[in-house]
Order: structure tokens, then sequence, then C-alpha cells
């Protein structure tokens, strides 16, 4: 199947990948709830990502996520983010790169343009709608960030439970999903939505659709062919020369 599979790739001329937690496991990054440990074991991790957790709680929240930040900092893209950096080098105009993570990972590999729907952990907003007063760069440090003159709040910019996914970002992936002629769905359990519905816009719009996971996915019955493995293992063989 991996021959075949090869074939679609080098016969395709757009192709759509949509990433999940699977990819940055192999790094060693934590799940979400993985990182509930130690001290912050005694937190549920939705009221840790919630805009009203984050409103009751600022500065527990925004240490949270800086204690996050600081473990992503311990690791290096693997395999799989290399493989599809590389690939998109080669064949610029070819591949758009959708992904639930928001690690920065793929970026760190060297892929442009990646559309991250659930946000980017690295990446900072106001919490309310900023007034001309607030400027991220000149917010005073504190834990969160703030405007010292209206008192607005820097969050993290990652999508909080009970957020709708940017719309800018969602409306990328959706246009890749109806003009590409394969999607490759690259360790997800396709179980998060609107996320996994890319995959089936893109079956519906005409295209094959393969799914790459050690395990069993919800999105399996989707896809014209499903390759067991992971992503650095397989994503090398798929997408070199």
């Amino acid at each position: 199947m991996l021959d075949t599979v090869k074939a679609w790739v080098r016969q395709s001329q757009r192709i759509a990948v949509l990433t999940g937690a699977g990819v940055s496991a192999e790094s060693g990054v934590p799940t979400f709830r993985d990182v509930q440990t130690g001290y912050w074991a005694q937190f549920r991790p939705e009221d840790m990502a919630t805009e009203a957790g984050f409103r009751a709680h600022p500065q527990r929240v925004w240490d949270w996520y800086q204690y996050r930040r600081d473990l992503l900092a311990g690791v290096s893209p693997n395999a799989g983010h290399l493989a599809l950096a590389d690939f998109q080098r080669r064949h610029p105009d070819c591949i758009t790169l959708i992904t639930q993570n928001v690690d920065g990972l793929h970026q760190r590999a060297g892929s442009t343009g990646v559309l991250c729907l659930h946000g980017d952990i690295f990446q900072d907003r106001w919490l309310d709608t900023p007034r001309n007063c607030c400027f991220i760069d000149h917010a005073v440090a504190g834990h969160p960030p703030y405007c010292d003159r209206c008192g607005n709040l820097v969050r993290p910019g990652v999508v909080w439970f009970g957020e709708p996914l940017p719309l800018a970002t969602l409306e990328a992936a959706e246009q890749a999903a109806n003009q590409c002629d394969l999607m490759l769905v690259v360790g997800t359990a396709g179980a998060v939505y609107p996320a996994a519905g890319v995959a089936h816009q893109a079956r519906a719009a005409g295209a094959r659709v393969v799914v790459l996971n050690p395990a069993p996915s919800a999105l399996d019955d989707a896809a014209h062919a499903v390759l067991r493995g992971t992503a650095a293992t397989v994503l090398p063989q798929l997408l070199g020369d």
C-alpha cells in the first residue's frame, strides 16, 4: 500500500496535509492532559483552557502556559516534521499544511504558511478587543502582561474550549481541502471537529484521502488508504525522492 500512496503523491498537483498530536508526540511533546502533573495536577485542564478560567485566575493560567512553553523549548522537530518541510521546499506550490497542533514544530522544521487551526502557543494576543492604547510589544511585563493604560490582559494565542477556530485559517483549510487531489491525515484520532471535518470535505470534493496513524482513527472509514505507522517513520519514505 505504501508504494500505491507514493504513486498518488507523485501524481498529485495539490496535496493537503492535516496533522495532529501524534506527530508532535514523537518529538516528546506531552499531550494537553499529560502536562497536568506535579503542582498542576490539582487543577482541571478545562479550568486552564477557558476564557472564564483565565479571567478568574489569570496568573495561574498564564504561568501554566509558560510552563508548557518551557517544556516545548526542550524538544525538536522529528523526521516527520522534517520530511514535510523538505517536500514543501522541493514542491512549494503543491502542498498546504494544516495542523491541529499549537507547538510550532512544523514551523521550526522549516514549513511555511502553516494553517494552525488551534492557534500557536508561542503567540500572544489581547484578552479583550484592543483599544488604541494596546500594543503587544509595549505590554507591561507581568503574569500575565497587561496594558498599563486600560488594564487589558495578554493571553496565549491558542483556541480555548468554547471558542471558535480562527475564521480566516479555517476558511483557508477548507479551501485547501476542496481544491486538493490528495489529502494526507497524519497522527490524529480524527475525533475533534471542525478540524477533522476537512478530511470529509476533501473526500466529498473528489480527493483521495490517506490516513497515516499507528492506531485506528475515526477517519479510517473516510480513507481510500490507511497506513499503519508513525509520522517519523512513514513520512520520510512516502515523501522522499
